[in-house]
């Protein structure tokens, strides 16, 4: 019987041959933290008495979830974190490098590997054809200590998609329309497995895009095959010699197959309390928002930034409407200023960020007062994710997100373009 691509991994890396449903121990390529859950795994490590580390070279510390500091509290737990980075010799990404997923990307994940960390959207990096996956606090611990960690191994669904984009439909639309199918617990603990013309066709920042949002639907991991696209992509980043085919067996057994046209697909927004509450973006034309935020590991990455730059230039933002802008990390930051991108964001009325988190988690940056609404390009918008239980995020587009900006209200973004 052929395997999956989750299958295919994580039987190399357990050296067995694993089944969806079977448990096995697996060798980790790759372990992180961030500020928000890495005091916590670090003082598991200590309780544990395992603070040694197995191998520090693939363990690494972002400060990106409270970056810069906003807090004396969040600024001591950065002291700890840098302390135990020079102690241990683990790697630092420092306030202001980006967030974690995006730098992930741009430097470390590489097809075949497993790479875990102690947030939910560490699945971002399945694009590149690792399995990659959210753990607790405490199992990122023992990883760290141990080199190793146990995992079940996760049913698949193959999600075939065909067609191409229309004109302001994008990777985005795309994930609030699965998510939205499916249901936010539709796909607790499987693997999505993406394929199909679409994808073949679709460029690196939109796969991070569709595997990133893959956790919304309650999967374990969104996990693409490797191929030019992601060859490419490496050798951009400098480490083309990582790169290795990875395909699922033809004969690959899946518990569900889901085929999606996006041909008729429309600029979709998920309403609040629930990433699976989606409605198109024209249909909820008139909803005033009072601020957009464009950026997170969703929607950070430079060819957001152009497209949302490519509105919003010789335009200004609604004078009732904050415009925050956060590129996801500092290469696409000098990125977007070397191609006028940001230039166009001030222009505009908009106020541009550090690279990191941003107001994504409602730590700073960004909060929202009661009962003002957001368009955001995050991945949630649960009650209270932006820092107020009494306010109300909409989850759209990079497109969406500089529409709704210029109108100050929910838009089609196809009626500005």
């Amino acid at each position: 019987m052929g395997k999956t691509l989750a299958e295919k991994i994580l039987s190399e890396k357990s050296g067995s041959d694993a089944h969806a449903g079977d448990i096995v121990i697996a060798k980790v390529d790759l372990a992180f933290l961030q500020d928000g859950t890495g005091p916590l795994a670090l003082r598991q490590l200590q309780a544990s008495e395992l603070e040694r580390i197995a191998t520090p070279a693939k363990v690494i510390i972002f400060l990106d979830h409270a970056s810069p500091s906003p807090s004396r509290e969040l600024a001591n737990d950065h002291i700890l974190l840098r302390d135990f980075t020079r102690k241990s010799g683990v790697q630092l990404c420092d306030v202001g490098e980006g967030i974690c997923h995006q730098l992930i990307a741009e430097s470390y994940a590489n097809p075949g590997e497993v790479v875990i960390g102690a947030d939910s959207h560490t699945v971002t990096a399945g694009a590149l054809g690792a399995f990659a996956t959210g753990m607790g606090s405490t199992d990122v611990a023992i990883a760290i200590a141990l080199g190793k960690t146990w995992l079940r191994v996760p049913e698949s669904f193959k999600i075939v998609v065909r067609g191409s984009f229309k004109r302001g439909v994008y990777a985005k639309d795309l994930a609030l329309h699965i998510i939205g199918k499916i249901g936010a617990d539709g796909a607790t603990y499987r693997a999505l497995e993406f394929c199909g013309e679409n994808i073949e066709n679709m460029g690196m920042s939109e796969r991070f895009t569709l595997a990133n949002m893959a956790v919304e639907a309650g999967a374990k991991a969104g996990l693409f095959s490797s191929d030019e696209t992601t060859r490419r992509y490496l050798e951009s980043h400098a480490r083309s010699d990582l790169f290795r085919s990875i395909r699922p067996d033809p004969d690959a057994e899946y518990e569900q197959i889901i085929e999606i046209d996006v041909s008729s697909l429309e600029p979709m927004v998920s309403k609040p309390h629930a990433v699976d509450n989606i409605a198109p973006a024209k249909e909820l034309k008139g909803e005033k928002i009072q601020q957009v935020f464009i950026g997170t590991c969703t929607n950070g990455r430079l060819e957001d930034l152009a497209t949302a730059a490519a509105i919003l230039k010789g335009r200004k933002r609604h004078p009732a409407t904050r415009l925050l802008i956060a590129p996801a990390s500092k290469e696409v930051l000098t990125q977007a200023i070397g191609a006028g991108y940001i230039q166009t964001f001030l222009e505009a009325g908009g106020t541009v960020l550090p690279p990191g988190c941003g107001p994504c988690v409602g730590v700073h940056q960004g909060v929202l007062g009661d009962g003002e609404a957001c368009l955001s390009t995050a991945n949630r918008n649960f009650r209270g994710r932006m820092g107020n239980p009494e306010a109300f995020i909409y989850l759209g587009s990079p497109a969406t997100a500089a529409a709704s900006a210029i109108a100050g209200e929910i838009t089609d973004p196809r009626e500005l373009m």
